[in-house]
C-alpha cells in the first residue's frame, strides 16, 4: 500500500477524495459549466505517489495543483500539496459521452503529494499555494477563492462515505493547468499569509525513471 508522510510517521490512505470545479476561473478555463452541486470523484491508494511522471500508457498528462488535507477522526488533521494528474484527451472524450472520469483520473501514480504538516493552531482560511514550472508561476490559489470551503467539503463528503484515518481530500485546482513535459521542474509552495509552510520540488520524468526532491 502506498503512503504519505506526516512528520516522522507514514500514513496509508485508503482513498483520495477529489473535488472538481471548485475555482470559478478554472471552470471558465476549460469551458465547463458551473455545477449546481459539488463535483466529487475518487482515486484509489494505487494512485498515490511522490514521483511526478509525464505520461501514462503513452498518453500525455496534465497537472492540477491543489491544497490537500489528511483525515484523522473524520476531521482535517494535516495539510499538504497535491498534483491531480489527468489524461485530458481521455477525460474530454468521456465527458462528451456522459461517462465517468475514473479512467482519466484514477490511474496509477495520478495523485502526487508533498509531505503533510499538522493543522493544529492554523487558520485554514489563510492558506494559499503557488506552483512554478521552470521558474515561471503557472498557478496560484487560495482557500478564499474556493466555491466550496474546506469545511463545506468535509460536511458534504460525510453525507455519503465514511472518512477513515489517512484518507486525503483534494480541494480543487485554480486556473493555469497544462501539459507536463519531460524534465519540467515543478516547485510548489503552501503558505499561510506570507509564511511558507511547505516547499516541494518535483522533476517530471517518464515512468520507471522518476525522482523527486522534497
Amino acid at each position: 500500500m502506498n503512503t504519505v508522510r506526516l512528520g516522522n510517521r507514514k500514513w496509508t490512505p485508503g482513498k483520495v477524495l477529489c473535488v472538481g470545479r471548485n475555482y470559478l476561473e478554472h471552470i471558465q478555463e476549460l469551458n465547463n459549466a458551473v455545477p449546481e452541486e459539488m463535483v466529487v470523484f475518487h482515486k484509489p491508494n494505487s494512485s498515490i505517489t511522490d514521483q511526478l511522471v509525464s505520461f501514462h500508457h503513452q498518453e500525455p498528462l496534465h497537472y492540477e495543483a491543489e491544497i490537500s488535507f489528511l483525515i484523522k477522526d473524520q476531521q482535517f488533521h494535516a495539510v499538504g500539496l497535491g498534483l491531480d494528474l489527468t489524461k485530458r484527451t481521455l477525460q474530454s472524450y468521456l465527458k462528451k459521452k456522459g461517462l465517468p472520469w475514473e479512467r482519466a483520473k484514477a490511474f496509477d501514480d495520478s495523485a502526487v503529494f508533498s509531505r503533510f504538516i499538522p493543522l493544529k493552531g492554523m487558520d485554514i482560511t489563510s492558506l494559499s499555494f503557488e506552483l512554478f514550472i521552470n521558474c515561471v508561476r503557472v498557478q496560484y490559489g487560495t482557500v478564499r477563492q474556493m466555491i466550496y470551503a474546506p469545511e463545506t467539503i468535509l460536511d458534504e463528503l460525510k453525507t455519503y462515505t465514511t472518512l477513515c484515518d489517512g484518507d486525503i481530500v483534494m480541494t480543487g485546482t485554480p486556473k493555469g493547468v497544462g501539459m507536463i513535459q519531460d524534465g519540467d521542474i515543478f516547485l510548489a509552495r503552501l503558505k499561510s499569509g506570507e509564511k511558507t509552510l511547505i516547499e516541494t520540488e518535483w522533476v517530471a520524468s517518464p515512468p520507471n525513471a522518476q525522482f523527486s526532491l522534497l
